[in-house]
């Protein structure tokens, strides 16, 4: 399932990427993941250079990281994998 290879890409290093707002980022946030809010993401993109890097993706409940995803993997992204919401991610080692 999708928790399952969230966990297995989170064990190789996978790019967590917060696609939140920074206000939402600032409140709380994933160790070491990336913010870079849904809204700028298409023209971001330039910022995840590597289109086979695993990427962990997830906002408040799971909304925008899927259409997140979705334009990921438009974008060549194939690694990308929604994670749905913060709360939703397995806790950090």
């Amino acid at each position: 399932g999708v928790r399952a290879q969230v966990e297995q890409y989170l064990r190789e290093g996978a790019l967590v990427l917060d696609v939140r707002t920074a206000r939402e980022y600032a409140a709380g946030h994933y160790p070491d993941a990336v913010n870079i809010p849904l809204a700028e993401l298409p023209h971001r993109l330039k910022e995840l250079p590597d289109r086979q890097q695993p990427l962990v993706v997830h906002c408040h409940s799971g909304a925008r990281s899927a259409v997140a995803v979705a334009l990921l993997h438009k974008a060549g992204y194939t690694q990308a994998v929604n994670a749905g919401g913060l709360s939703a991610l397995p806790a950090p080692r």
